[in-house]
């Protein structure tokens, strides 16, 4: 799909939607996007197609007892008062949730790096990660640069944080802070990984004062702003072809993470309330009432586009429905209430589980 570079938003928003129907309808007749395929193959089945369920077992770690959660993500810290929110596992429906084993991930990645590229959103399942292997080794030694990297020594596997909301490059000219749509100058610093997770979106929508960037650069082009799912399609682009161009399959295995959803809106989930506050469990059933966010089109626009295999941790759905998860106004950094970002434990951990089973299955 070509976005033309001035387009009207409302020209956009429907270019997404008929992009999403066509996905769904190739989806429905057993062909799908290139990711699609390469998932069923993976897997066999459709790891996230499911519903969530009780389970006592749950949660896999204890947040004090892990030393990587930040503030922001802490909620049971923060006061959080509700526990239940800890106890709900994914459950797919077409096959079994392989069950998280640290010391196996250990082993199997043994001397090797993994990195998360992209916002807080990244981080906050970077930090998941590093909690869940750490449950799993509690006496292994460690080594933690905050925001950065953990080491686990004994195994020699390092998980890496690389913060970068576009993926491509904000960079100083002359007028002031540019948002380059065809610039991955940062991508040096993602080459020699073993595992890519990457992850984009959160930052495309931010306005004002939260809006790192005076400029968006379009090629030649210089913008003072532009539809910001145009941009982000743009800028998506750029990082699928670095991939293509700097990403060796057989040495580097690629994800990407998915759009991850906030709940500022009650009537997305057919609910009187203002935002994600105050709510105690997940939706019920297996779709989202206001079905998924534009984004969602992009990514899987492309991803089809990419000639290397990247697997896509297909997190929006599962997690539209755990609009009970996020940190809400029990978050030790934000003021407020953050219904963007997840508790941790929590929402968070099943996407590593998606991982994991991605990885072994």
């Amino acid at each position: 799909m070509a976005f033309r570079l001035q387009a009207l938003s409302c020209l956009v928003a429907l270019q997404v939607l008929v992009l999403f129907s066509d996905e769904a309808s190739s989806a429905g007749h057993g062909h799908g996007t290139r990711i699609s395929r390469q998932r069923k193959q993976a897997t066999g089945c459709n790891l996230f197609q499911g519903n969530w369920a009780f389970d006592a077992s749950y949660p896999l770690y204890d947040s004090s007892s892990c030393p990587f959660i930040d503030p922001e993500f802490d909620c049971i810290k923060y006061g959080r008062p509700d526990k239940q929110f800890l106890k709900y596992a994914w459950k797919p429906d077409s096959c079994d949730l392989p069950r998280f084993d640290g010391l196996d991930f250990l082993r199997r990645w043994k001397g090797k790096k993994i990195m998360f590229v992209g916002d807080s959103l990244s981080l906050n399942m970077w930090e998941s990660l590093s909690c869940m292997i750490h449950a799993s080794v509690p006496n292994a030694k460690t080594t933690f640069k905050k925001g950065y990297s953990v080491n686990f020594q004994d195994y020699g596997v390092t998980l890496f944080m690389f913060r970068t909301p576009y993926l491509v490059d904000i960079v100083r000219e002359n007028v002031g802070r540019v948002l380059n749509l065809g610039s991955i100058n940062a991508g040096n610093s993602w080459k020699d990984m073993d595992v890519l997770i990457f992850n984009s979106w959160h930052w495309w929508t931010h306005t004002g004062k939260s809006q790192p960037w005076d400029y968006v650069r379009d090629g030649t082009n210089l913008y003072k702003d532009m539809d910001r799912l145009t941009a982000f399609y743009k800028g998506l682009s750029t990082w699928a072809k670095w991939v293509d161009s700097n990403v060796d399959p057989s040495k580097t295995r690629v994800f990407f993470q998915g759009i991850s959803p906030t709940h500022y809106q009650g009537q997305e989930w057919n609910s009187p309330k203002k935002n994600c506050y105050g709510e105690l469990g997940p939706l019920s059933g297996t779709t989202y009432p206001a079905g998924p966010p534009p984004a969602y089109a992009v990514v899987n626009k492309v991803l089809s586009t990419i000639k290397n295999p990247v697997y896509l941790l297909d997190i929006t759905t599962l997690s539209q429905l755990r609009k009970d998860a996020h940190p809400s106004t029990y978050s030790g950094d934000h003021s407020g209430n953050d219904c963007s970002h997840w508790c941790l434990p929590g929402l968070p951990d099943t996407w590593n589980q998606l991982l994991y089973a991605a990885l072994i299955m």
